[in-house]
């Protein structure tokens, strides 16, 4: 019997969200996107996340390698005062990112996009979750940059890494902060007429 699945393609390196499709029963083909995520903006830190993630799902889904299959797209940033934070661009700026976060509540959006390249329709939203940060010292801090970690995850720190002792609560979907919304994506894929089941592996 043939494998009759519609191929899902992830258009992103992030280990953390193909860990999380994977666990949820999907085995995605990763196709990088390539895109320059400094050169977009937008109004608000939630319209930014969506536009990120509708131009990784863009560059991908116009690859011939990806024709015919459903390419996701996600893109994350901390929204703190307004602002939009992604990954820190250096040590320094990790540092300052977590003495200004600690004690405090940020908001992790998560912009998803979904394309049917068979057909060429779409669907986006972005999902957003409150973290609420700990306390950790200067020296916890220090140490805690000084692993590197926080230098490649958007806001400078992430939910199954070295800063989970630094967080002290979330408040909504607990994979959204991790890099993908499980639920948001099961909504979107079914606005494009396929039910998340249909994408499942077979069990081994």
């Amino acid at each position: 019997m043939t494998d009759q699945r519609r191929r899902l393609v992830l258009a992103s390196q992030s280990p953390a969200r193909l860990g999380l499709l994977r666990q949820a029963g999907l085995d995605p083909e990763v196709i990088v996107s390539g895109v320059d995520e400094d050169a977009l903006t937008a109004p608000t830190p939630s319209e930014l996340a969506r536009v990120l993630a509708e131009a990784k799902a863009e560059a991908v889904a116009g690859r011939e390698q990806a024709a015919g299959a459903l390419v996701v797209g996600c893109d994350s940033v901390l929204e703190l005062d307004g602002e939009a934070l992604g990954k820190p661009a250096d040590a320094e700026e990790a540092t300052a990112r977590w003495k200004s976060m600690r004690g405090r509540a940020g908001v992790l959006q998560t912009g998803h996009c979904v394309i049917d390249t068979a057909t060429g329709r779409r669907a986006s939203a972005t999902a957003s979750t409150t973290v609420r940060f700990g306390e950790p010292s200067d020296a916890e801090i220090a140490v805690y940059v000084a692993s590197g970690e926080p230098l490649h995850v958007a806001g400078a720190f992430t939910l199954d890494g070295r800063s989970a002792p630094f967080i002290d609560g979330i408040e909504g979907d607990h994979g959204n902060v991790i890099g993908i919304s499980l639920p948001l994506l099961r909504k979107l894929l079914a606005e494009l007429g396929v039910g998340i089941t249909e994408l499942w592996a077979p069990a081994s």
